[in-house]
């Protein structure tokens, strides 16, 4: 039994041409992220990652990604090519106190401002220190000192405060690049003033979450996406376990869109089928666990090559306790024998790395837990230990419960940590299968 889960996706920009095609145009969005540390990749830029898909929400695409460093001609070039292009710039970073903190003098030059002190944000600073019990140091004083032209946001989460200049056609909003700081502007002076500024258009956004197909073969179920595209716009966002499939609609009213996001839905359930295993952003695990705790049945798993990696990604989740009885750790042959009841005669005949071997340890597990389902794991992760019959990434997850036991065979890849990441998907959605299987109609 082969099963074609999580074979490699393929990316084509044909698959969202289309898509990119429907995107309004009233709306150019542009981030700048500013920091020499962001360039070099000592920090990694979730900043623009969280932005994009908070605009998202609102029915906006951010249409281009600026990354400079700290110097001035760097950010003044990436100004001056932001406001040609963009109606709204989104800058995050560089407003601290210290010498590299270069953003707001920036802005005033490139904007014609100049700064000047404002005695609340002096206050709210000083405050905050009080608050804390720490000592404030004079240079914290020049975090009141602000561009005389532009509408000040207030940080309710740390002391540099937040600004906005508009000209002409670009407004420009600059924000601290700490993230928990900008996501606090974002979301109480950036997003409702563009969604005033997007006319009140009622959008919804549903995600379908896939497992064990590629990205090239759900796009071929949709039939090349024409007809579901009258009504939603579509995303394929493919990872390293499965593809997302995005369905956002907008409409003039919140129950036109509802309708319309309901339509789009049901025609992709309808094409993809049981890949979709999930309609909200959880993981595969998560989703396990909701059909269990759903049904109060447990379950054992006895892992070889994944080291416990299924145990722990289950028992990540609160309240699994309701569900997970026990998981066993058999890497040698000894321990499949011993703690699961392998016979010697399996592994002689089949060896470790079988169908034979991954249905003993299942059924072993159940048996010994005395729970509704038993899974098992046994593969080679790599990157040593394969053969021409047996090759690196070759691997046999199985399902036991009161009625059968059913298996399959996967080949990954020659990458002994993603074999393992890969192997307790696959293991994960076969119980997922067979829950479901056992609870149809």
């Amino acid at each position: 039994m082969f099963s074609p889960a999580f074979m490699p996706t393929l990316c084509c920009n044909c698959f969202f041409e289309s898509f990119l095609q429907m995107r309004q145009a009233e709306m150019r969005i542009e981030i700048i992220s500013i920091g020499d540390e962001l360039l070099i990749g000592q920090t990694l830029n979730t900043n623009a990652a969280w932005m994009g898909r908070k605009l998202l929400d609102i029915g906006v695409h951010v249409k281009w990604v600026t990354t400079v460093g700290d110097a001035q001609e760097e950010l003044m070039q990436a100004l001056r090519i932001a406001e040609s292009r963009s109606d709204v710039i989104l800058m995050t970073g560089g407003l601290g106190p210290t010498h590299d903190d270069v953003t707001k003098k920036i802005a005033c030059d490139y904007f014609g401002a100049s700064l000047v002190l404002n005695e609340d944000i002096l206050a709210q600073v000083r405050e905050r220190f009080q608050r804390r019990g720490y000592k404030m140091a004079a240079i914290n004083e020049e975090q009141a000192l602000v561009p005389d032209t532009a509408e000040i946001m207030k940080n309710d989460q740390g002391t540099a405060p937040g600004m906005i200049f508009k000209r002409k056609a670009t407004t420009c909003f600059i924000m601290p690049g700490v993230p928990r700081e900008m996501q606090g502007m974002m979301l109480k002076h950036v997003l409702p003033r563009l969604e005033e500024q997007l006319g009140g258009r009622a959008i919804r956004i549903k995600s379908l979450m896939t497992t064990g197909v590629p990205e090239s073969t759900l796009f071929e179920r949709l039939d090349n996406l024409h007809e579901i595209q009258q009504l939603v716009r579509v995303a394929f966002l493919p990872n390293l376990f499965g593809v997302k499939i995005r369905l956002m609609a907008i409409a003039d009213s919140a129950d036109a869109a509802e309708s319309r996001l309901k339509h789009a839905e049901k025609l992709v359930r309808h094409k993809v089928g049981a890949e979709i295993f999930a309609d909200e952003d959880i993981n595969l695990e998560e989703a396990v666990a909701k059909l269990l705790i759903q049904r109060q049945q447990t379950l054992a798993v006895a892992e070889s090559c994944t080291g416990g990696l299924v145990a722990n990604l289950l028992t990540n989740i609160p309240g699994s306790s309701a569900f997970f009885d026990r998981g066993l750790v058999t890497y040698s042959n000894a321990a499949k024998t011993e703690l699961l009841g392998v016979p010697r005669s399996t592994l002689d005949r089949h060896g470790a790395v079988s169908a034979e071997t991954a249905q003993a340890m299942a059924q072993g597990v159940r048996r010994m837990a005395g729970t509704d389902y038993g899974v098992s794991i046994t593969g080679i992760a790599g990157p040593g230990g394969g053969s021409l019959e047996k090759p690196v990434g070759l691997v046999y997850v199985a399902c036991c419960d009161k009625n059968e036991t059913v298996w399959e065979k996967h080949t990954f890849a020659n990458d002994r940590l993603g074999n393992k990441e890969r192997s307790a998907q696959a293991v994960l959605d076969v119980l997922r299968r067979q829950i479901l299987k056992n609870n149809a109609g």
